[in-house]
């Protein structure tokens, strides 16, 4: 690609962090979302059955669509997408949000904890 057609291009980064409050409905709403999938092939249907029983991080996988997060942004065509969900530590007292240094609009620092790992949890992804 040449640099014209690289600039064109934007990777917007969006981490979150959710407190798991009712697992029986978190379930029970990605078994659902299985079940509907009218494009998923039967074998990947059981195995996605067995996953979201077995962990609430994959049910969630299963129901987020972090598509949905730029909508109709006019201007903008979806190119790429993937994302992914893990268990994760959480203490509230100990973890901070790093703040942008303002010179060039870059992180002063990585938002994972130092005990994680970026390439743990399972990823999902979609090229429309």
């Amino acid at each position: 690609m040449s640099a014209s057609e690289t600039s064109r291009y934007v990777r917007l980064r969006v981490e979150l962090l959710l407190e798991v409050t009712d697992s029986d409905q978190l379930t029970a709403a990605a078994l659902e979302r299985v079940e509907s999938d009218e494009f998923l092939p039967d074998e990947e249907r059981t195995h996605a059955r067995s996953a979201v029983r077995e962990d609430e991080a994959e049910a969630l996988a299963y129901l987020v669509e972090p598509t949905d997060l730029i909508g109709e942004v006019p201007g903008v065509d979806l190119a790429q997408a993937s994302w992914s969900s893990e268990r994760a530590e959480h203490d509230p007292e100990a973890f901070a949000w790093e703040e942008f240094d303002g010179e060039d609009g870059e992180e002063d620092g990585d938002y994972l904890d130092e005990d994680e790992d970026e390439d743990e949890g399972e990823e999902r992804g979609l090229r429309p």
